[in-house]
């Protein structure tokens, strides 16, 4: 075996992870010359295998966005922990297929394990059911249907058999500012995403719990009720405790989205956020948002171990069930064939620990914190949400086209990058932090290039 284009991949990656602390953040080349670089007519003769993987490295690097790094702040995107991205290097060499345990031992018991973990860091009911899926959006369409199998088998009817076609309707009510994948499961589902019951929301995005009341009084049957623990503008939680009470006293299914305000159930300081939320049927989160591992980490988490299996089993002649207490993951996710994802959450738990998971969350809070104190003190810059998590929300001035050019500014600087919203019809910046590695010298740095970017 030629290993040489696997020590030719470590040279490029030690090369890059080392440039993150000081790397533009941005990409540094536009659209034609990366498909000039990447492009041409495919050879008839195979190119040998370290050239290519040189070849690859060269030319991808300017259209790298340093989003692993300590100063990317757009879209609540995490770095990868060292560990965790090394168990993901070993994930790929060892090229499992952990959609069976007899396909993949190890696979399945990691998987157990790392479940097991995370349902006693976010303390949620320990013989819930948790799937391992590509992401977020993965996760709540596992959560969902899990949803729509029990409310439908309550109803006498059977949806993985005779489908939606004549079945009850089921109610899915939301809140105003729940998040597009949200909607996007909802119409992989046959749920439809223009049918679902909107929720007001107040000032701060967090659903009413007064108005879901009113909402769930016209839903007669069937009914799934997802709430938002940390909305993606302001990073605020809904009223969790009052959304359950309320719809479990209505026989409704109660899911969370979780993406990564799950996260704060980690620590002492941000724990509050989320009462009540142990008493919800269904959670979706995403370990590469705050656990920091790399991508294709989503988990799905059902408190009914049974609705979950119920909807995502299946079994065919051919494949080698498991027996007893054997865990075959493809009954806790929509994938036979799949990449074995929990090495890299195992490694990132076993690697931090209880109190080092608490530490990287709290730092991120403290250092959206810091940052918009910092940029509230300015002249003529306005944060606009109750700053709760990591989620900062920035106006500058009154002018909309003035806080779009100020961020453009600053993503065209490449000291930082941060994406923009619109928030209540208002234009905003918006500051996620998330990354492991980001310190107080990185969060000062990267408000001195916004604030730059206002006074030029």
């Amino acid at each position: 075996m030629d290993l040489a284009p696997l020590r030719a991949a470590a040279r490029h990656a030690e090369r890059f992870l080392a440039s993150l602390p000081e790397r533009p953040v941005h990409a540094t080349a536009d659209l034609a010359t990366l498909r000039a670089s990447f492009g041409g007519t495919l050879p008839d003769a195979g190119v040998p295998a370290e050239r290519v993987i040189d070849e690859l490295a060269r030319a991808a690097d300017p259209g790298v966005i340093a989003s692993a790094g300590p100063r990317y702040f757009g879209f609540v995107i995490g770095g990868s922990l060292p560990v965790a991205l090394a168990a993901d290097w070993l994930t790929s060499a060892w090229d499992q297929n952990a959609g069976l345990y007899a396909c993949s031992p190890a696979a399945s018991v990691v998987e157990e394990v790392a479940a097991a973990w995370l349902l006693d860091l976010f303390d949620l009911p320990r013989d819930a059911g948790v799937g391992f899926v590509t992401g977020c959006q993965m996760a709540n369409a596992t959560c969902f249907a899990a949803a729509r199998h029990a409310v439908l088998e309550r109803a006498g009817w059977n949806v993985e058999q005779r489908g939606l076609q004549g079945a009850p309707r089921v109610h899915v009510v939301v809140g105003d500012e729940a998040h597009v994948t949200i909607f996007s499961s909802l119409r992989l589902l046959g749920l439809g995403a223009a049918g679902a019951i909107r929720v007001p929301a107040d000032a701060q995005g967090r659903l009413r719990a007064d108005a879901l009341a009113a909402a769930l009084a016209g839903c007669d049957g069937p009914t799934i009720v997802c709430a938002q623990a940390g909305n993606v503008n302001t990073g605020a939680f809904d009223p969790l405790p009052e959304i359950v009470a309320t719809a479990h006293a209505r026989g409704a299914w109660v899911h969370v989205d979780g993406a990564f305000g799950l996260w704060a159930r980690v620590t002492a300081g941000y724990r509050s956020l989320a009462a009540g939320i142990e008493g919800a049927d269904s959670w979706a989160t995403d370990a590469h948002k705050w656990l920091n591992v790399p991508y294709d980490s989503g988990v799905a988490i059902v408190a009914d171990a049974e609705a979950l299996r119920g909807a995502m089993t299946a079994d065919a002649a051919y494949l080698i069930k498991g027996k007893g207490e054997v865990r075959d993951q493809e009954d806790w996710v929509p994938e036979f064939s799949r990449r074995a994802r929990g090495f890299p959450i195992y490694a990132a738990l076993r690697s931090l620990g209880r109190r080092g998971v608490a530490e990287l969350i709290e730092r991120c809070c403290a250092l959206a914190r810091r940052m918009a104190e910092r940029l509230a003190a300015a002249p003529g810059v306005s944060v606009l949400n109750d700053v709760v998590l990591n989620q900062v929300l920035v106006r500058f001035g009154d002018d909309d086209a003035v806080t779009r050019h100020v961020i453009e500014r600053v993503q065209a600087d490449g000291t930082c990058w941060l994406s923009g919203t619109t928030w209540h019809g208002r234009a905003a910046m918006r500051i996620s932090v998330s990354n492991w590695s980001t310190t107080e010298g990185d969060a000062d740095r990267s408000v001195e290039a916004i604030l730059r970017a206002v006074n030029a």
